[in-house]
């Protein structure tokens, strides 16, 4: 009973289990070069990696893990996710929302947080969630649970009628006491819901200014939050060392939350070349998040009644624009995060549709290691394979830049020393 009890104390507290380990790696993409290096070991003590060393080698006392015939690379990043998010494809989207609490949300969180980290993702952006998904990253820092690190915001802030009120298209005396979490229609009230989201736990602030694809009625040609709310947000969010995401998509909206300071642009689906030249010169990522749209469009093709009331048309009319506009962004030289726009699913299908629409499988990679863990103010921590970051290691077999398949293929996955899948199956975490 002591083993049993030691066993699961390392499973769930690993930590305080840690050991030195040598990862031998055939070949090493470390998010900092676009080059492999070939034939190296990573050495790595508790949670951290502490050099990497020519050759094969097996220091004293460490632990060896053979990856000699494998490609490594830092732990994937996706950006942009609602982790506790069903696909649509599986039941009414309206009928979902209404029979399910935090409390549900929280359990599926959990659930694709693991599927996330069996798929490579070590670190993720949550840009809209609610109390369940500070608690769903406490509970993976604290041990508790295994899913990727999350950096989370709470409700998408924006206005009465927009992208983010849920009320829209519901029986008027519907309430429920979060839905008013997000909503922002003064400067006052833009300032008030930063600064509760920040005690509430957030670590970022989401905006809404212009409409959405998947809501109903607004329009998501239309800038909907006004210049001065925009502003607000990202004066009061920056005040309290909280970065900024808004998702918006017609350029003029883009152009004003630029000018305003946000950090980040969220598909950003209608910018125009003016708009992104102006994102360069002020430094804004873009995360494009053609995975939503690809999954999106797909069911509202064939069961648009499993969507939204109304948003079935506006899914079908929109969702083609992204991937066409892509490689007028990889050709603009704007920063690309990496991003999917879901909880349940396959985050690594976004390889497939970057690659696919415009970008190299090399950018695809830093998309989703160097360009990301910047975006999360984080780069110092995780995104690259160096000397004091978290041992954040994924690998697969094959040189997935030129098979990007490969990136959907993983083998190996390691988050902060400990080891959660290994030969291309879940492990106990060690």
């Amino acid at each position: 009973m002591r083993i049993q009890a030691l066993l699961l104390s390392c499973a769930f507290t690993f930590p305080a289990c840690a050991e030195d380990l040598a990862i031998q790696a055939g070949s090493l993409y470390d998010g900092v070069s676009a080059a492999p290096r070939h034939n190296v070991t990573i050495r790595v003590h508790d949670d951290k990696i502490v050099a990497i060393d020519s050759g094969f080698t097996a220091p004293a006392g460490a632990r060896v893990i053979d990856l000699r015939q494998s490609t490594v690379m830092p732990g994937f990043i996706d950006s942009h996710v609602h982790i506790g998010s069903k696909l649509p494809s599986r039941k009414n989207a309206v009928e979902d929302w209404l029979t399910h609490n935090a409390i549900d949300r929280a359990f599926d969180g959990a659930v694709f947080a693991r599927q996330m980290l069996q798929q490579g993702f070590t670190s993720a952006r949550d840009v809209g969630g609610g109390d369940e998904t500070v608690a769903l990253r406490n509970a993976i820092n604290d041990g508790k649970t295994p899913g990727p690190r999350l950096w989370v915001s709470l409700e998408p802030l924006g206005p009465t009628a927009g992208h983010g009120d849920n009320r829209s298209g519901m029986d008027g005396g519907l309430s429920h006491p979060g839905w008013d979490n997000g909503l922002v229609d003064s400067v006052d009230q833009a300032r008030l819901r930063v600064r509760e989201h920040k005690r509430r736990g957030a670590d970022l602030i989401k905006i809404m200014p212009s409409g959405g694809i998947a809501s109903t009625g607004d329009d998501p040609h239309a800038q909907l939050m006004t210049n001065d709310e925009i502003r607000t947000v990202v004066e009061t969010a920056h005040a309290n060392g909280m970065k900024v995401a808004a998702h918006t998509y017609p350029s003029p909206a883009i152009d004003n939350a630029v000018r305003a300071g946000v950090d980040s642009i969220e598909h950003g689906s209608f910018a125009s070349a003016e708009t992104l030249a102006l994102m360069k010169q002020h430094g804004t990522v873009l995360v494009p998040t053609l995975t939503v749209y690809e999954v999106f469009y797909q069911v509202a093709s064939t069961h648009p009644e499993l969507l939204g009331p109304g948003t079935a048309p506006k899914e079908l009319e929109n969702d083609p624009l992204p991937k066409r506009n892509l490689p007028l962004a990889v050709k603009s030289g704007v920063k690309i995060a990496y991003g999917t726009d879901i909880g349940e699913g396959d985050h690594a299908t976004e390889f497939g549709l970057l690659i696919a629409n415009g970008m190299s499988p090399s950018q695809a990679l830093f998309a989703a290691t160097r360009e990301s863990a910047a975006l999360l103010g984080a780069s110092d921590r995780v995104g690259s394979v160096q000397a004091g970051r978290f041992a954040d290691l994924v690998a697969t077999e094959g040189d997935p830049l030129a098979d990007p398949k490969r990136f959907g293929q993983i083998s190996f996955v390691m988050k902060g020393g400990v080891v959660y899948r290994e030969h291309g199956a879940e492990t106990v975490a060690r």
